[in-house]
């Protein structure tokens, strides 16, 4: 096998677009040595005066792959965009070279399932959970929304008239809605975590953690 052309990194982000660059620089700040790599000769110029490894390769070759050592890596973010092919075989490449943890970006359902199954272990859908995440705050209702895959959410949501002071522990949020009150912040303060002791008053802001159709109606009565 060849010596590869860069030492052993972390991470490899593949496809630096607005997404994988975004990955790769938040990566790079967050202390990861972060290999980038895109065919685009161009994006790679701009890129290299920002990321420390950025090489211009094929990615869907995976004697290429193989030449810088990528094997060798512990993750991959394949981030490329809407050349759905080049992002499926791109995957495969990975799989076929042994790289054990591989995450993917996808377009649309149908594109994540081909990419499950030629290898990616992690299916990220950007643009439908920025989406999901848009339509519950729009409507004044939710603050932020998270999402967990096992359909958890965690969303940030004003306190409703019926908790107002009064003790967790005493305003039956929980058995009522089914849903926990993880934390409260006041106007002016910090967020605190909740106990069942924690008084709510007029003007809270509460984190809810509950299934996402219960934090969902939770919220719509706020």
């Amino acid at each position: 096998m060849a010596k590869p052309i860069i030492p052993a990194t972390d991470i490899v982000v593949i496809g630096l677009g607005r997404f994988g660059s975004a990955v790769a620089m938040s990566l790079s700040r967050l202390g990861h040595e972060v290999l980038a790599i895109d065919e685009n000769a161009d994006l790679v110029q701009d890129w290299s005066q920002n990321l420390t490894h950025v090489v211009q390769v094929d990615a869907t070759n995976p004697d290429a792959l193989r030449r810088l050592g990528v094997e060798r890596f512990n993750h991959a973010i394949v981030a490329i965009g809407t050349d759905i092919e080049a992002s499926v075989l791109t995957v495969l490449a990975l799989s076929e070279i042994g790289v054990p943890d591989i995450w993917a970006k996808a377009l649309q359902e149908r594109h994540g399932r081909i990419l499950e199954r030629t290898g990616a272990h992690h299916v990220i859908y950007p643009e439908m959970s920025m989406g999901e995440r848009v339509a519950h705050m729009v409507t004044g209702k939710i603050s932020d929304f998270i999402e967990f895959e096992d359909g958890y959410a965690i969303v940030k949501t004003c306190a409703p008239a019926e908790a107002f002071h009064k003790r967790l522990g005493d305003s039956g949020l929980r058995s009522k809605y089914g849903v926990t009150i993880v934390g409260v912040k006041r106007p002016g303060s910090d967020f605190t975590y909740a106990t069942a002791d924690t008084i709510v008053e007029n003007g809270d802001i509460l984190i809810v953690a509950g299934k996402t159709e219960q934090v969902e109606s939770f919220a719509a009565i706020t």
